[in-house]
């Protein structure tokens, strides 16, 4: 076994799940925070309160993102 997976090393189906894996899981989880409102009825100010503090930590990971391709690493 040469540590490949379809023609992928391990090194870059990690680099692949950890940037558009995770994206995809965020993108999920805002689908799941607007279900809450609209199941809540939490109206207007309710579901900004709920997408800003839920959706609060994707932010870090978003700029993590931002920051590496600035930055070029």
């Amino acid at each position: 076994m040469n540590g490949t997976l379809f023609g992928y090393t391990e090194e870059q189906v990690a680099d692949f799940m950890s940037t558009w894996g995770v994206g995809a899981f965020i993108l999920f989880m805002l689908f799941i925070i607007g279900e809450i409102a609209w199941k809540s009825k939490a109206g207007k100010t309710g579901t900004m309160v709920l997408f800003f503090v839920l959706a609060f930590g994707m932010l870090g990971f978003i700029a993590k993102a931002v920051i590496q391709k600035i930055w070029g690493i």
